[in-house]
């Protein structure tokens, strides 16, 4: 009867291992998700900066070309 016992109680306690393992690799999936996301929205936030420099450069070149005319 003990050993009934223990054997359930340790196949309950392994079931809490298991799932809290789950968890905490489920976590680690999502937190990697956003960290991509994250990097991609900085990487197109970054772009979109870059092009309207570039812009405003162009623009400031054709103003300057068209005072010298």
């Amino acid at each position: 009867m003990k050993r009934t016992i223990l054997a359930f109680v340790f196949a309950a306690l392994s079931g809490c291992g298991m799932e809290a393992a789950t968890t905490a690799a489920t976590s680690a999936a999502i937190k990697k998700q956003e960290v991509d996301q994250g990097k991609k929205t900085m990487s197109e936030a970054q772009q979109k900066v870059e092009q309207a420099a570039q812009q405003m450069q162009q623009g400031a070149q054709q103003s300057a070309d068209a005072a010298n005319k």
